[in-house]
């Protein structure tokens, strides 16, 4: 195996969830976001539709992002289950977060929904293997109020956020994901 074939493998079995909490305080400059991204972009799409759509928030974008998140948490909680805790917590991850990406999918005429909501799981798995391969932490959060988000997002008729995308710099060690074995998970048929 080459040094690049090893890399690679190491890169996606090794990539993991970091959060907010292990975010150290240093930006991400707007150059690196953007190589994300255009990983992102190299996603596989059926029909070349590109169904991926971003809104990067960093600076004074998570304040308003953090408010925005924290107030829809409150106006769609009852009263009884309500946590103030919880409240404090949704923005805080927000504003510990060097940026958020808002992932947001933009649906054809052409193409079923789910293989559109596949090549946006697509993206955002470049995304996060980008990522890792430049040192930052990531995860990607479906809070229930994202889909309340379309207005705040300017999002168009056909449009949808698919949930927040966290990065931040980090000191975790890295660890193997745990899964069961993939033997388990396979059927040969060779004859």
């Amino acid at each position: 195996m080459t040094n690049v074939e090893e890399i690679i493998l190491n890169n996606i079995k090794y990539r993991r969830s970091i959060f907010p909490a292990s975010y150290m305080e240093k930006e991400i400059p707007n150059e690196i976001i953007l190589t994300l991204l255009e990983c992102a972009n190299y996603a596989p799409n059926h029909k070349l539709t590109q169904p991926w759509r971003f809104t990067v928030f960093k600076g004074k974008g998570l304040e308003k992002l953090g408010n925005k998140m924290a107030d829809l948490y409150k106006e769609k909680t009852s009263p009884e289950s309500f946590l103030q805790k919880k409240h404090e917590v949704t923005k805080d991850k927000i504003l510990r977060s060097a940026a958020v990406i808002a992932i947001h999918i933009k649906y054809s005429d052409s193409i079923p929904r789910w293989e559109e909501i596949a090549a946006v799981g697509g993206a955002v798995q470049n995304l996060w293997l980008a990522a890792k391969a430049k040192g930052i932490g990531g995860y990607w959060s479906t809070p229930n109020t994202i889909s309340e988000m379309g207005t705040f997002l300017n999002l168009g008729e056909r449009e949808e956020c698919l949930g927040l995308f966290y990065l931040g710099y980090h000191n975790e060690d890295e660890r193997e994901g745990l899964r069961n074995p993939v033997e388990e998970k396979i059927e040969w048929v060779e004859s």
